[in-house]
């Protein structure tokens, strides 16, 4: 369901609140980012399907990856996620006071300090320490209800999490403790993506997950949720889905890996992920340079002939890395490539537009995204920046304007 002309929200980062929005692109920089929620609902349900029955949570850090948490997380629900997850309490925070009301697990384990403001706000902690044990169960205790929690193992991430030989100690203090209840038992894949031996390495993290599982069960210790499958793990390790996946990558409309895409193409019936973001912006000045002139900072590379040079407000502030210059990048005007003529600056780039003197301000450039038969996307811009597609979308800065263009056409979505 498209809402006519795109909506500008107040911020950058996207709110609930139509009244919020004017119809502006950019306020008095012609530069945004266009956000499609539909495309996240869509995204929601073709992985919600394909990891079924497991439940599909939807990973809404970092501000929904950059594409704006809490809009993020009402279209995902509408697409069919039942619950969410979050790094910071922060982030849990801003869901509640935009009115999410879904399940919010916290992905690690907050400060002590943090747990009575976790728990005021409905949030599901993960635990993994004694600290982080006895303060919950304090908060807890003061909030008068109980509370139930995760408890995260360390099978091979070596990140946070208990370690394998701790984890019934741990749970064991979970349980001991009469407020808090164990909901759920869960680790992360680090490389669910990979080939040959980063397969072998996640076998053997999920084996050594359901040992440890049948371990704490043979001790009278269960938890009704299990999970250990991010986006790569709940489509290239169908054993790894459990009672729920957490998706976050694949939400916005991108997959990790080559054996990811093709273990998606086998599974998922036809259906394609839609990626959810566009970065745009208009064309503000254009000059005719002759060959051999070296636009932008450090002069880097003469123009190979003359040529209608197009100055874009757009830069690295804004997420549009400088190392794009060296890897051959370009952009669309007109439905044409068209590359970049010097590097990338704070806040414009210059493009290279050749002897095609029909290029004038206000020409729509779009950077990432699609403009007639041509597109850019984030896994583009990752290969050339030596970099991955999620650090493309949790790059776009927040001076960038985002846009909805489209919603899922869903009730409260």
């Amino acid at each position: 369901m498209t809402d006519g002309a795109p909506v500008r929200l107040a911020s950058a980062v996207l709110a609930d609140d139509d009244a919020a929005m004017t119809m502006a692109q950019g306020r008095s920089r012609p530069a945004w980012a266009e956000i499609d929620l539909a495309a996240v609902a869509h995204n929601a349900t073709v992985l919600a399907r394909l990891a079924a029955p497991a439940e599909l949570c939807a990973v809404v850090k970092a501000h929904g990856y950059g594409h704006g948490g809490p809009a993020v997380a009402r279209a995902a629900l509408a697409g069919g996620a039942g619950r969410l997850a979050v790094a910071l309490v922060d982030e849990g925070v801003e869901l509640r006071e935009h009115g999410v009301t879904a399940p919010v697990l916290l992905l690690s384990e907050c400060d002590p300090a943090a747990a009575a403001t976790a728990l005021s706000y409905g949030l599901t902690p993960t635990l993994y320490s004694a600290e982080g044990i006895a303060a919950f169960s304090a908060a807890a205790t003061a909030a008068g209800r109980p509370v139930g929690v995760h408890v995260k193992v360390d099978t091979g991430m070596h990140r946070v999490g208990a370690a394998p030989e701790d984890l019934r100690a741990v749970a064991a203090a979970v349980l001991a403790e009469q407020p808090l209840r164990l909901e759920g038992i869960w680790t992360h894949l680090p490389v669910a993506d990979g080939e040959a031996e980063d397969r072998a390495y996640t076998e053997g993290q999920l084996a050594l997950f359901d040992h440890l599982v049948a371990e704490l069960a043979a001790a009278g210790i269960t938890a009704p949720l299990l999970h250990a499958a991010n986006t790569a793990g709940a489509i290239a390790f169908p054993l790894a889905r459990h009672h729920m996946v957490r998706c976050g990558l694949g939400l916005y409309g991108y997959l990790p890996g080559r054996s990811v895409r093709e273990a998606f193409d086998a599974q998922a019936g036809g259906a394609q992920l839609r990626p959810a973001m566009a970065l745009k912006a208009r064309v503000v000045a254009v000059r005719m340079l002759e060959a051999g002139e070296r636009p932008s900072y450090g002069r880097l590379r003469p123009l190979p002939a003359r040529s209608l040079v197009a100055t874009v407000p757009i830069g690295y502030a804004d997420g549009v890395p400088r190392s794009l210059f060296g890897g051959g990048y370009e952009v669309l005007i007109n439905g044409v490539r068209r590359p970049l003529a010097g590097a990338v600056t704070m806040d414009q780039i210059v493009v290279d537009c050749g002897n095609d003197e029909s290029v004038r301000p206000g020409d729509e450039v779009v950077l990432l995204g699609r403009q007639g038969n041509e597109e850019i996307t984030a896994d583009d811009w990752a290969a050339m920046a030596g970099t991955i597609s999620y650090e493309v979308v949790c790059g776009v800065g927040p001076r960038m304007p985002r846009i909805v263009v489209n919603r899922p056409d869903v009730p409260g979505a």
